[in-house]
């Protein structure tokens, strides 16, 4: 029986111990993309009246990544941060 309850700490803190480095790692993700995206805003580079609403697209996208970022819900401000460098790229090309 001891050993049985020995092991299910262990198993717990193990547990624990991934879901914290997994954390870390989706805030250093989030980070690295929300930066990236922001470098590439350049309203001077998009091209035409599509370019600028991709471009608004973005940047609506990229306040919603930062929003997650700052309540600490890494996967939703990556996935903003993806879509907001989506729509940065196609405000370059004029679509």
């Amino acid at each position: 029986m001891k050993n049985k309850s020995i092991v299910a700490i262990i198993l717990l803190i193990s547990v624990f111990l991934a879901s914290c480095s997994a954390r870390h790692n989706y805030r250093q993700q989030c980070a690295s993309l929300v930066n990236t995206t922001w470098e590439r805003m350049d309203i001077a580079k998009a091209e035409g009246f599509a370019g600028t609403l991709s471009y608004s697209k973005a940047v609506g996208l990229l306040s919603l990544a930062k929003t997650a970022q700052a309540v600490e819900k890494f996967q939703s401000c990556i996935k903003h941060a993806n879509k907001a460098l989506y729509y940065v790229d196609q405000s370059r090309r004029g679509q």
